[in-house]
């Protein structure tokens, strides 16, 4: 897997462009799709979202490409800045990389970046999210946030675990096919 910083960087960055399309995906349509759906009246989600003129963030509608734009640009920074080297790191306090089979510490990472990134990108779409035109209150913002952790751990923890990381894995993988070294 990565093996330098600039390769490191690379991986966070193809880990969230899937993940952010398919939380994006999953906030719309799975979550909140009925509920767009019988406000406006329209029959799909995507009809919805257009006769609301976008997707509500930070008290005005904004469109779905900016939607995922500033949900990207907030999780490569925590990918970048917290998630990576802080889930490496507690991987490696349970269990050590050179004794660990390579598929158990993965998934020890994979865990462990789920229990920092879902409850701060949580708390971040909360803020995004919040509804201002109704007032702002921390006890509603804070019910907010763990409203949206209940929903997104699942969902994250699964598709990390089981399709988005092993589909950046192998991204990765193809992106820098090492050759075997010979003595």
């Amino acid at each position: 897997m990565p093996k330098n910083r600039a390769e490191q960087m690379i991986f966070a960055l193809l880990t969230v462009i899937v993940t952010v399309h398919a939380y994006v995906f999953y906030s719309l349509y799975v979550v909140n799709g009925s509920t767009l759906m019988s406000v406006t009246g329209a029959p799909s989600v995507l009809a919805a979202i257009r006769t609301q003129g976008g997707v509500y963030m930070v008290g005005r509608m904004m469109p779905i490409w900016g939607v995922i734009l500033v949900e990207f640009l907030l999780a490569y920074g925590l990918e970048v800045l917290l998630g990576s080297p802080c889930s490496f790191r507690l991987a490696s306090r349970v269990f050590s990389p050179a004794n660990t089979h390579p598929a158990l510490f993965e998934t020890a990472i994979i865990c462990a970046t789920v229990g920092l990134m879902c409850p701060a990108m949580s708390f971040l779409a909360a803020i995004l999210y919040y509804p201002y035109y109704q007032g702002f209150h921390l006890i509603t913002l804070l019910a907010n946030w763990l409203k949206l952790v209940c929903f997104n751990f699942p969902f994250a923890f699964f598709t990390q675990l089981f399709f988005i990381q092993p589909l950046t894995r192998t991204l990765f993988k193809t992106l820098f096919r090492r050759t075997p070294q010979t003595a």
